[in-house]
């Protein structure tokens, strides 16, 4: 397939008069404007769509695959699983087809760069920075992983970015689907970068979970933070050997910004132990969240109207819809008709006189009802003594509701969920934290053993050290009885 030759259009546009090489401007509904690049599978164009008049991004297989079978059914396999993906921060699949033997996958065209791109301009990311890409990606395979999808090619090359600085996975084109079918996947094919690949990737790319993605995440941050790779090598062979060993530079090494917590949680995600490393991306996203130090938008993106997003916003909008989800699927209360609902539908706030009768649990979880002021109600829930299940009404005729329901409390009862949040996730993190400690004491017991067997002096070391232990255990069996002789008469002297 030729690279296509642009030229303008009557309304200023480039248009691709060789898209195909056979003088294709058009594939289906698409009219190809630009060639964009190409990757492995084939080349991809900047495309409009005839129909609905929007941009896209068409991938197409090249002739030379497109007569293999087994490739066919792979690049459909590709698309069928980028359509499953429906997350803010993933490319979203509109269509594929096949035209006049071309086979092509349609896809939403983002209109920035890679993070590659933006490294090899910036060095390296403040931390901010960094973790504000690394989340974006971890939520939106949490999604994938949830629909037992798994990357596989997790790189700054494959993560873009908006002009405005939206966060954008990209190429699921060696993703799988787990419950499905694996003999298209052969070992050794389809493996990934190697900079990036688990170790139990590299040995056997069938066999592989949503753990190999959270490890290339993990290279992927180190990178970010550092402008370098933990595992190299001069080739493939090199690369995958030092990651089965596990040895690399601290983060923390090469960047002092990175704190002590961070070190640790990046040693967790790109440990080669998959017993050792973070089980899924939830669990990526709490550790990382916990620290506190994203940045709600990236710093080197200029756009005015740059994207604002955080894990701790998304939260704060969960609970917020889920406040307002419970005001608007009430039903009418018993004894009233839904046009005098309709008339109560909006309460005029009520003064910090007004009486309420509550139902609440006591401390000893006994249900009770009692009667609070408004301006009881809210101190008692700035104290907590009122628990968040409970419900109140302003008088005997009418039905209970939730407190969030009502405006006198509603920002109250959100605040409260908020808290409570957190202090569960400062729990969680301090366990979560006390056991990545643990793991990091018994690495360096383990790492005293593999410095004192690495080279040839190591080596020797080591075999005098265990020849003095096993030459003073057998020793001491030899001579067993005489010795115990010796102690028997040594006490019989006595």
């Amino acid at each position: 397939m030729a690279s296509s030759t642009e030229q303008p259009d009557s309304s200023g546009q480039p248009t691709a008069t060789k898209a195909s090489g056979k003088g294709m401007t058009h594939l289906g509904k698409y009219r190809l404007i630009r060639k964009l690049g190409q990757g492995g599978m084939g080349e991809v164009y900047l495309a409009e769509d005839t129909k609905l008049g929007r941009h896209a991004a068409v991938k197409v297989l090249s002739k030379q695959l497109a007569g293999k079978s087994d490739f066919v059914q792979r690049f459909q396999r590709e698309a069928r699983a980028m359509a499953k993906m429906n997350h803010d921060n993933a490319v979203s699949v509109y269509d594929v087809d096949e035209h006049q033997g071309f086979h092509f996958v349609a896809m939403e065209y983002i209109d920035g760069k890679s993070m590659q791109k933006w490294m090899d301009e910036l060095g390296k990311l403040s931390i901010g920075d960094a973790l504000h890409v690394v989340l974006r990606c971890s939520e939106a395979l949490m999604v994938a992983h949830n629909q037992n999808l798994i990357h596989r090619d997790i790189k700054p090359d494959n993560i873009m970015l908006t002009s405005k600085g939206k966060v954008k996975v990209a190429d699921f084109g060696l993703a799988k689907a787990t419950d499905e079918d694996m003999s298209m996947t052969q070992s050794g094919t389809g493996l990934g970068t190697p900079y990036y690949m688990a170790p139990e990737q590299a040995r056997n790319a069938k066999h592989v979970d949503s753990r190999t993605d959270v490890y290339a995440i993990g290279i992927t941050l180190y990178y970010f933070v550092t402008g370098k790779l933990p595992f190299a090598g001069d080739s493939v062979i090199q690369i995958i050997t030092s990651k089965e060993k596990g040895h690399f530079t601290p983060a923390r090494k090469l960047n002092p910004e990175v704190s002590e917590r961070l070190d640790l949680i990046i040693d967790k995600l790109i440990a080669k132990d998959l017993n050792a490393r973070c089980k899924d991306c939830a669990e990526v996203i709490k550790l990382l969240t916990s620290l506190g130090l994203e940045s709600p938008s990236l710093s080197f993106i200029t756009a005015p109207d740059r994207v604002v997003q955080t894990s701790a916003a998304a939260a704060g909008r969960a609970t917020t819809t889920q406040v307002a989800v419970a005001r608007t699927i009430q039903m009418p209360a018993p004894g009233r008709t839904s046009a005098e609902d309709a008339a109560r539908s909006k309460p005029v706030p009520s003064t910090t006189d007004q009486s309420w009768i509550v139902q609440y649990k006591t401390s000893q979880g006994k249900d009770t009802i009692g009667k609070f002021t408004t301006l009881q109600i809210q101190q008692a829930f700035k104290n907590k003594t009122l628990d968040q299940k409970a419900k109140a009404k302003k008088n005997v005729a009418e039905q209970f509701m939730p407190i969030g329901y009502f405006p006198e409390f509603e920002k109250y009862a959100e605040g409260r969920v908020i808290k409570d949040q957190a202090d569960k996730k400062a729990g969680d993190m301090k366990s979560a934290y006390k056991e990545i400690e643990r793991q990091y004491d018994r690495r360096g017991w383990t790492r005293w053993f593999r410095n004192l067997a690495s080279g040839t002096f190591g080596m020797i070391s080591l075999v005098i050290w265990l020849g003095v232990i096993f030459g003073g255990i057998f020793a001491l069996w030899y001579f067993r009885q005489p010795l115990w002789d010796g102690m028997a008469g040594l006490l019989n002297s006595k």
